[in-house]
């Protein structure tokens, strides 16, 4: 087993990026959800507007993401059925704490499991309703990424699996992969790959319409993508955003700032670009007062609980890797 001493400076960095890039983008897009949509240049922790917290706290959108983390830091695979079921416990742990800001399709799905049927209750759900391809389960994929990087197969089945603890819908869940995907590229190469990234991971009879719509959000503008509650819209809208701030100076903070100008569901645009980009530029390449100024559930947590998390899972993935039961 890989210890701490053996993982990479650069990619702790970036994984930790990833994690905090998804905090800072969710408390920033907390200040303006389904508000009027601010200039870019404007962007700035505020009181969330459906929460009423302080400036910098996130919502259930890093309070998920902790909780697909935990199991991975903990050494759990995401592809397999006990880090999932783990992650699901801590949904439940978070929703018993009362939280001010819960997805729709999440409450129904989290009051409706029964034991540890999570995928069940997900997947009633979106036999009973026409619309339950929601952002909710795309606004948490990152720590897929952090625990499966290297290894295609697993990374897609983790991605998909993860979210339909809660969200079962097809869009959800390539959804969920493609960004994975997109993410591992930047924690592992340091490039903006982008969703197309994980495009060979879906079903052959998918990627056609995925493939066109990754290309329009790049032809943009991000303006366009709105409402964004829809899951395709909220991964369009924050590639647009991504997409153009790579060729920027500082490509975090511009690449945010342009995700939560889109409007609508800014919060959680805000925090899938922030996952991205963070993997992209590093936790290092976050504005420090950003960085330090973030918490949220659990009560007390900061960025440096985040980095130390996403540590442990990627020390976790990297000993598995080295080791002689390695996955291709």
């Amino acid at each position: 087993m890989a210890s701490s001493w053996d993982l990479d400076p650069a990619l702790a960095d970036r994984g930790a990026g990833a994690i905090i890039g998804a905090a800072v983008g969710d408390a920033l897009g907390a200040g303006y959800e389904f508000s009027a949509p601010p200039e870019p240049h404007a962007v700035e922790m505020r009181i969330g507007t459906l929460s009423g917290d302080p400036p910098g706290t996130w919502t259930d959108d890093t309070a998920m993401t902790v909780c697909v983390l935990a199991p991975a830091a903990a050494g759990h695979r995401l592809d397999e059925a006990e880090g999932q079921v783990e992650a699901g416990r801590g949904f439940l742990r978070w929703y018993a704490s009362h939280p001010p800001d819960v997805g729709v399709q999440t409450r129904a799905v989290l009051r409706a499991v029964e034991g540890d049927g999570f995928h069940d209750a997900a997947r009633a759900y979106a036999a009973a309703n026409a619309l339950s391809a929601g952002n909710g389960s795309l606004m948490r994929t990152a720590p897929v990424a952090l625990r499966h990087f290297g290894d295609a197969a697993a990374l897609a089945r983790a991605a998909e699996s993860v979210s339909a603890l809660t969200h079962a819908d097809p869009l959800a869940t390539d959804a969920c992969v493609l960004w994975s995907a997109a993410i591992e590229q930047a924690l592992v190469h340091g490039s903006l790959a982008g969703p197309a990234a994980g495009l060979d991971l879906l079903p052959a009879d998918r990627r056609g319409a995925w493939g066109e719509r990754i290309a329009a959000a790049e032809r943009g503008p991000a303006s366009a993508f709105r409402p964004n509650g829809f899951v395709v819209t909220a991964l369009q809208a924050a590639w647009a955003a991504a997409h153009r701030a790579e060729r920027h100076d500082d490509p975090f903070a511009d690449g945010v700032r342009e995700a939560i100008a889109i409007g609508d569901d800014t919060d959680t645009v805000g925090a899938i670009a922030g996952a991205l980009l963070g993997a992209l530029v590093g936790a290092s390449g976050i504005p420090a007062a950003w960085r330090d100024a973030i918490t949220g559930w659990p009560d007390g947590v900061d960025a440096n609980w985040l980095a130390e998390r996403t540590r442990m899972a990627l020390i976790a993935r990297t000993g598995e890797a080295s080791g002689p039961t390695a996955a291709g």
